[in-house]
């Protein structure tokens, strides 16, 4: 009995399409965020450096991505909706019942 040839470029295609999905999916969740947080009010080009800077102080200061996933998670745990500010600028912590992520 002969094999039935694999048709590569469909593969191929069918792989592509995924991908370019994934990505497009990435692209709304992070314009979402975005908009949670307010960022979406903000020009775009000091969207961008404010990311730039995210960014580098990551890479100087590698605990901060610690605190800034804290308030992600807070932000998420409270449904999307932003904590009040307080007298510093920062959000007012939310009461997250034991502290740890589910």
């Amino acid at each position: 009995m002969a094999r039935k040839p694999r048709d590569y470029d469909a593969e191929l295609q069918t792989l592509m399409e995924r991908a370019k999905k994934v990505k497009s999916q990435k692209t709304i969740q992070l314009g979402e965020i975005a908009q949670m947080v307010g960022a979406d009010a903000l020009p775009l080009e000091a969207f961008a450096g404010a990311l730039m800077a995210a960014l580098e102080q990551s890479k100087k200061q590698p605990e901060a991505i610690a605190r800034w996933t804290e308030r992600g998670e807070t932000l998420f745990q409270t449904g999307g909706k932003r904590g009040k500010q307080s007298k510093s600028g920062n959000p007012a912590p939310a009461s997250t019942g034991n502290g740890s992520a589910a």
